[in-house]
């Protein structure tokens, strides 16, 4: 069992790595995090409906997507590229978005897509947490993401 004192120090309890391997090309799943009509497909938990998905695939370009969760309550996601190597890497800040708009507290998420012929490999990795229950929150929503995401790429 961990120490929550100590658990606030060792910022490799606050972050979040999950892999995944997809049975389609590197090049058509990096697309599902570059292209809006892929986005709004897959993105968010089961029980979210994305309404729009934007992105401007440019260093220092701004991404957002918004959704209306299963309760009625509608949220958005935002951040700004920081890396873009096409079909290997993205990295980009996320933030929830506050209710005038501007960004909640920032993590950074990092995106690496690798493999040959029809499977990829696609490494996720986001930190820094402020707590564990935070980034545990962030693993369901993004492990449901992703599963939604490996049945999109079975229809795409």
């Amino acid at each position: 069992m961990t120490d929550p004192a100590t658990d606030r120090h060792d910022a490799r309890l606050r972050a979040l790595t999950i892999t995944r391997v997809f049975e389609a090309p590197r090049t058509l799943v990096y697309q599902m995090w570059t292209e809006p009509r892929h986005m709004k497909r897959w993105w968010g938990p089961r029980g979210y409906t994305t309404l729009s998905a934007q992105v401007d695939m440019r260093l220092g370009g701004f991404w957002r997507v918004h959704s209306r969760k299963y309760d009625g309550t509608e949220v958005a996601e935002q951040g700004v590229f920081r890396q873009i190597v096409e079909a290997e890497r993205l990295v980009f800040t996320h933030a929830w978005e506050e209710g005038d708009g501007s960004p909640g507290r920032e993590t950074l998420v990092t995106v690496t897509f690798a493999g040959d012929g029809d499977k990829t490999v696609m490494t996720f990795h986001q930190a820094e947490f402020l707590t564990i229950e935070t980034r545990d929150g962030h693993l369901q929503g993004w492990g449901e993401s992703f599963d939604m995401l490996k049945e999109y790429l079975g229809n795409a």
